[in-house]
């Protein structure tokens, strides 16, 4: 099977990493449309390191333009014109992007297919087991669901032929008993005649009388058994179908909804709802059949009514199957998409609204209208309490009226709103410490709809996953925070919306690394040594045993209230900030497991000093929320035969949008190998950005480089200038790790005064002799 196929069958994170390898270099588009041509061609075959072999990546190139141009110019109709320009305009792009360095496109597309066959492969290998360990346990939930279906489906055919036999029994009563009622009139008249005719005529008809009222005595007595039996029956398809809808909607829908608000913390997808719905209309369809027979047999007590208890027992069965039939009417109404968690005013959104049975109990005949309104914590706690909340909201929505529309292939019944806007927001006194990112609020969606020919008339409301309403971007991580503690700790059926104040610190792990792993669209999540970390900065510890924080707790003030010690910034600022980070600029990096990230600088000093000279690691920064540090070993410039730690001024988004992670390690060459002793370009080489050695329109472009100080005697820069470079706009900081420091921990004054004089020979320099010549 082609691998393009396969890789569009991926799920989660893999599928992520594969649109990750995707963009403006290499448009997603193309690896679609020519998905047959680019793997039917020989990229292998191309030496990168060697460039004669540039002529066979142009061909490469030449040829990949063609096919696009052939696909553009075969496309018809309105959809078609789009696409047609769309697809001109990735040929223009493409060649224009590899025109002087068609090996890097080479580069680029053998990265895509080598990277897309590994996530098929090992997609493949894990459904393998997934399906070994899931298998057993889904087919034996499904087969116990399948197998009370059935049970229902027998016993509600029994009940349907017992209601047959009944009505035919009672027909037939009703026929005698009008026979009896005849006998008598007949018994009546003889009183006009003559007394020899009646003494004649008497006789007979006393005797006809007492036999057929003899008979309806008797089958008096066997229709009112008939009906008893028939009743207790219903009782007992009632309980097997209340035990059937309790599992399908307190535990498969529960479980759902909750799968739902885990992948608001970047969880598995929660799966579609098609099962579901089965499952749902055919719990409709049983219970909407067995409400037939109890109205039913209703009918033929009221049309023959007996002594007995047959009439408290059908308004018994009346008003249990009404409850059945109301509890799922009213839990099958869901939502389907949630809106944002973290809503932000003035901003479009969507949310999707579906009832499970709608097709089934034909609602869509007379489609039903739902309206959204968001209201606060106090308000959803009332509106489950039944307490009168009419008309209260906490906020104005826009466009918040939707009619649902029924999908017939699918069969769905579902409420599309596609441009709800937060105009404005009505806050609540807050508590406590509490900040408006803590806030939190919820969109009531609510509909009326009746069912069978007004028989039944239900209102309807569901409650979205609680949303933290922002005005401003810079109120997003903070807004995040609370999302991401609400979604990974609320328990089922809680009072909105609690949540505990403190959690252990394993299940905040596995919190945040689902969130990680999410965010930055990776398989690679947190490793054991990287919570240790974590759980140092969090609990300002130097324990390196995980055992030693696994009983420990952490509190949401912990989380996200208090600043870590000695810092502006709290446990989750700057863990949101590591995220942004990787996501935006580090993903490959991290992917190839380059970044070791989490890691003290202490604990950097240490391993790469037992390395040889221009090792180096990536750590993210401890003091800068969202920075990365490089740290290297050296030699020391003012002692000779003596080795230090040098760390770079951490990098961050602002810097990484000028030059990239990979440009700046390649433009320092002395650093030399990634810890442990992976040599640089093999690692970072497939990232660097090819150079652009022709002139355009007579000129040479320029190009950015990042360069650093020479520090004491030894400098670190390349030398010999090349005339078509630009040197970075400032320079970037070194901080030698503890060389100020004596042996017992106190000021070392003449390695200071050594630095401190050599800053002040550096600054009487004119500019053009510190940095003119001088490059890496």
């Amino acid at each position: 099977m082609a691998v393009w196929i396969q890789a569009q069958q991926l799920q989660g994170d893999a599928l992520h990493q594969m649109q990750s390898l995707y963009g403006q270099h290499f448009p997603i588009e193309v690896r679609h449309y020519l998905s047959q041509w680019i793997e039917g061609q020989l990229w292998d075959a191309i030496d990168l390191e060697n460039p004669q072999e540039e002529y066979k990546a142009k061909r490469l190139l030449e040829g990949l333009i063609q096919e696009l141009q052939n696909k553009a110019d075969h496309q018809v109709g309105e959809d078609g014109f789009l696409l047609k320009i769309k697809l001109g305009h990735y040929a223009s792009q493409l060649k224009s992007t590899y025109d002087r360095c068609p090996l890097e496109l080479v580069r680029c597309i053998k990265h895509i297919l080598y990277t897309e066959q590994r996530l098929v492969r090992e997609a493949t290998n894990a459904d393998l087991h997934l399906t070994e360990n899931q298998s057993n346990h889904m087919s034996q939930k499904y087969q116990q669901i399948n197998q009370a279906f059935e049970e229902l489906r027998l016993l509600t055919q029994d009940t349907e032929n017992d209601l047959r036999k009944l009505q035919h029994n009672q027909e037939y009563f009703i026929i005698q008993y009008q026979e009896s009622l005849r006998i008598q009139a007949q018994l009546t008249s003889l009183a006009t005649l003559p007394p020899a005719d009646r003494q004649l005529r008497e006789p007979t008809l006393l005797s006809k009388r007492a036999t057929v009222d003899a008979w309806l005595t008797r089958e008096a007595n066997t229709l009112q058994k008939y009906r008893l039996d028939l009743a207790e029956k219903h009782q007992k398809t009632l309980q097997l179908l209340r035990k059937q809808q309790n599992f399908i909607l307190d535990d498969e829908l529960i479980q759902w909804k909750r799968r739902q608000q885990l992948a608001g913390n970047g969880g598995p997808p929660e799966g579609g709802l098609d099962i579901l719905q089965s499952w749902c209309e055919k719990l409709a369809e049983t219970i909407w059949q067995n409400r037939q027979q109890i109205r039913k047999a209703e009918h033929l007590r009221q049309q023959l009514p007996l002594p007995g208890p047959i009439e408290e027992l059908l308004n018994e069965l009346n008003s249990t199957i009404t409850d059945i039939i109301s509890a799922l009417v009213t839990s099958t109404f869901i939502i389907e998409k949630q809106p944002p968690q973290v809503l932000k005013t003035q901003t479009k959104f969507a949310a999707t609204v579906r009832l499970l049975v709608g097709g089934k109990l034909n609602v869509h005949m007379n489609p039903p209208q739902v309206k959204a309104t968001i209201i606060s914590e106090q308000q959803a706690k009332a509106l489950l309490k039944n307490e009168n909340t009419r008309n209260d909201s906490s906020g104005e929505i826009l466009n918040n009226n939707c009619v649902m529309e029924y999908h017939q292939t699918t069969g769905t019944l579902t409420a599309h709103f596609r441009n709800m806007s937060l105009k404005r927001i009505k806050r609540s006194d807050r508590r406590g410490a509490e900040s408006v990112t803590e806030e939190k609020f919820t969109i009531l969606f609510e509909s009326q709809f009746s069912v069978g020919s007004n028989e039944l008339v239900f209102q309807v409301k569901t409650l979205s996953l609680p949303v933290v309403v922002i005005v401003h971007g810079s109120q997003d991580n903070n807004a995040t925070a609370t999302v991401l503690w609400d979604n990974a700790f609320a328990e089922p059926g809680r009072v909105p919306f609690l949540v505990p104040d403190k959690v252990l610190w394993p299940q905040l792990c596995e919190a945040i690394n689902m969130k990680y792993k999410a965010e930055v669209q990776s398989n690679r999540g947190l490793s054991e040594e990287n919570l240790v970390f974590l759980a140092q900065k969090a609990f300002s510890s130097s324990s390196n045993n995980p055992e030693d924080y696994r009983g420990m707790t952490m509190t949401w003030s912990q989380f996200n209230r208090e600043s870590l010690p000695g810092r502006n910034f709290t446990f989750w600022q700057w863990f949101d900030g590591v995220m942004e980070l990787t996501k935006k600029h580090l993903k490959p990096h991290w992917n190839d497991g380059a970044i070791l990230g989490f890691v003290n600088k202490q604990q950097a000093q240490d391993m790469v000093m037992s390395k040889p000279n221009g090792t180096f690691l990536l750590r993210f920064s401890d003091s800068e929320i969202g920075g990365i540090t490089i740290a290297w070993v050296a030699e020391n410039p003012n002692k000779a035969g003596e080795r230090m730690v040098w760390n770079l001024m951490p990098y961050t988004t602002k810097d990484f949008t000028i030059r990239s992670l990979a440009d700046r390690i390649s433009d320092l060459n002395h650093l030399l190998f990634l810890y442990a002793d992976r040599p640089k370009d093999e690692v970072f080489s497939k990232y660097y950005t090819p150079p652009l050695s022709k002139a355009v329109d007579g000129y040479v472009k320029p190009q950015i480089k990042q360069v650093v100080p020479d520090v004491g005697n030894q400098t670190f820069m390349d030398q010999g200038a090349s005339p078509a470079t630009v040197n970075h706009p400032h320079a970037y900081g070194i901080y030698p790790s503890d060389t100020m420091l004596d042996p017992d921990g106190d000021f070392d004054l003449d390695d200071t005064m050594d630095v401190a004089r050599h800053v002040e020979e550096l600054l009487r320099q004119p500019v053009a002799s510190q940095w003119g010549g001088q490059q890496s």
